[in-house]
């Protein structure tokens, strides 16, 4: 599979990502790009929140995220991230997961990456927010400590379920499975996340970013740091918060 933009340059990328190094198609460059990612690219939907819907065109992808700076959400920053890779030469692909915090079953909405390096898959994942993964995860049942958070994976009705532990407790993420999926095939899923009033992008005013120690999640007015294991919260005003802790401005159309 192969995710290309016309605009994309991959020096461009590693500036903005902050990657400094060789690149190889290895298990170590593959950590290290998702780590430098998650720490300098913001998961957020302020365009959602302006009321647009992100466009998937690969070549606005790399104008927003890159050239302008910007974050996004799964598609989005996946993508940025699916386009580096095959600049690099892994091999790899896109899969459909199915999100687990919300009350009631969802469809498959959530886009992640399978990356096939060194003879073994992994789950690679820049764009869920939250409590979600810090560096690639081999995809077998069990657990991983990164950074000192706890992951596992299990496997329920024939498909993998990422957990996380969460404030001491296990948190189920979402859930996929080894299926390959076309760009194409989440255009429906991009219009459902940016239009209904049933998602959590179309509800709430989001922005999160991790850090070497920790993240920084900015949900409306309420400022979540954590360092070292340790919570503190604030509130916040939003769009000072947001320019503060993430650098970034309120979407203007």
């Amino acid at each position: 599979m192969k995710m290309t933009a016309e605009n994309f340059n991959l020096s461009d990328y590693l500036s903005r990502i902050g990657y400094e190094g060789e690149v190889r198609a290895d298990l170590a460059t593959l950590t290290k790009l998702m780590q430098c990612q998650l720490r300098a690219i913001v998961f957020e939907n302020t365009e959602v929140q302006a009321g647009r819907i992100p466009s998937l065109v690969p070549e606005d992808i790399v104008k927003k995220v890159i050239i302008n700076r910007r974050g996004g959400y799964c598609y989005e920053i996946n993508g940025v991230f699916a386009m580096a890779l095959t600049a690099i030469g892994f091999e790899w692909y896109f899969a459909g997961a199915r999100s687990m915090l919300y009350p009631t079953r969802r469809p498959k909405t959530h886009m992640v990456l399978i990356v096939r390096v060194e003879g073994r898959d992994y789950l690679c994942d820049t764009g869920f927010g939250g409590y979600a993964l810090r560096a690639p995860m081999v995809i077998e049942e069990g657990e991983a400590v990164q950074d000192g958070d706890r992951f596992r994976l299990e496997i329920l009705d024939g498909e993998y379920v990422l957990g996380a532990m969460v404030q001491g407790e296990w948190q189920r993420l979402y859930g996929f499975a080894l299926q390959p999926q076309e760009w194409i095939e989440f255009s429906l899923a991009n219009y459902f996340n940016a239009t209904s009033p049933d998602t959590v992008f179309t509800q709430k005013k989001l922005a999160i970013m991790q850090t070497p120690q920790g993240r920084k999640i900015l949900v409306d007015n309420e400022l979540k740091l954590i360092e070292n294991g340790k919570l503190e919260k604030r509130e916040v005003e939003y769009a000072d918060a947001l320019k503060v802790y993430f650098g970034l401005e309120v979407f203007k159309i």
